[in-house]
């Protein structure tokens, strides 16, 4: 179990990543999960060396000492945080990591489509930003 937090760096504009987030707030019983929101005004993502077609184009997520993690590893790190992290385990296993890497790429790529497909959309000008990383 991490004893460290880890920041997990999420677009509150996004109705999946709102999801997501709700729940692990739940689990995070502990408080070594923090959350920052992407699409905040203040946001700025060069704090962390990136940019913001970066963060809106994928999950990242920062280690206590600072390094820096994306896609698949950010949920990860989330969940170990939170204490489930044996939930998303397999996801790290030799043979179905690079599978579970595609999918998510396939997922971040489609993000807000999916969301609209659930019957909500993300507001607002950054939104399209998201649309064109990947």
């Amino acid at each position: 179990m991490p004893r460290q937090p880890f920041k997990l760096l999420y677009d509150s504009l996004c109705p999946i990543c709102r999801t997501e987030v709700r729940w692990l707030q739940m689990w995070n019983r502990r408080g070594l999960l923090t959350f920052e929101d992407i699409s905040a005004p203040g946001f700025d993502p060069a704090r962390y060396g990136l940019t913001l077609d970066a963060v809106m184009g994928v999950m990242h997520g920062v280690h206590a000492d600072g390094r820096v993690v994306t896609k698949v590893e950010a949920f990860r790190a989330a969940y170990r945080a939170v204490g489930l992290g044996w939930l998303l385990a397999p996801t790290a296993w030799p043979v179905l990591r690079p599978v579970c890497d595609w999918l998510y790429e396939v997922f971040a790529r489609n993000r807000l489509r999916l969301g609209r497909l659930l019957g909500e959309k993300c507001e607002g000008d950054r939104c399209r930003i998201g649309r064109r990383s990947g």
